[in-house]
C-alpha cells in the first residue's frame, strides 16, 4: 500500500505543473501534434517538449510518430476524469469564497 501511495504521490507532483495540466486539457479531445499544442496553448515548441517528456516519462501521455510529426494523446481518460473534478472542487471553493465576500461585505 505505501508503494501505492509514494506512485501516487509521483503522478500528482507530474500533475501539479500549470503547463502540464494545460497540455492535459487540450489532449482531452484527442491527440494533437506537438505543433498543434504549441498553436493552441502559446507556449512555445522547446517548453511543451520538455513538459511532454516529463508526462510521457510518467505515463500521462503517449505518442505515435507519423513522418516527421510527433502526435500526443492521453494515455488513460480517466487522469482527464480525476482532473476534471478537481476542477469541480476548486470552482465549488472559488464560489463559496465569493459567497463569503459578498456577505462580509453586506451585498
Amino acid at each position: 500500500m505505501k508503494q501505492l501511495f509514494s506512485l501516487h504521490a509521483e503522478v500528482c507532483k507530474t500533475l501539479a505543473n500549470p503547463k502540464r495540466l494545460e497540455i492535459i486539457y487540450a489532449l482531452k479531445d484527442g491527440e494533437l501534434a506537438v505543433g498543434e499544442l504549441v498553436k493552441k496553448l502559446g507556449i512555445p515548441k522547446a517548453n511543451i517538449s520538455q513538459h511532454l517528456a516529463i508526462l510521457r516519462q510518467r505515463r500521462v501521455v503517449s505518442c505515435r510518430r507519423d513522418g516527421v510529426n510527433i502526435f500526443y494523446r492521453i494515455s488513460n481518460l480517466k487522469i482527464v476524469k480525476a482532473c476534471g473534478l478537481m476542477r469541480e472542487v476548486l470552482m465549488e471553493q472559488l464560489n463559496e469564497a465569493g459567497k463569503m465576500v459578498k456577505k462580509a461585505k453586506g451585498v
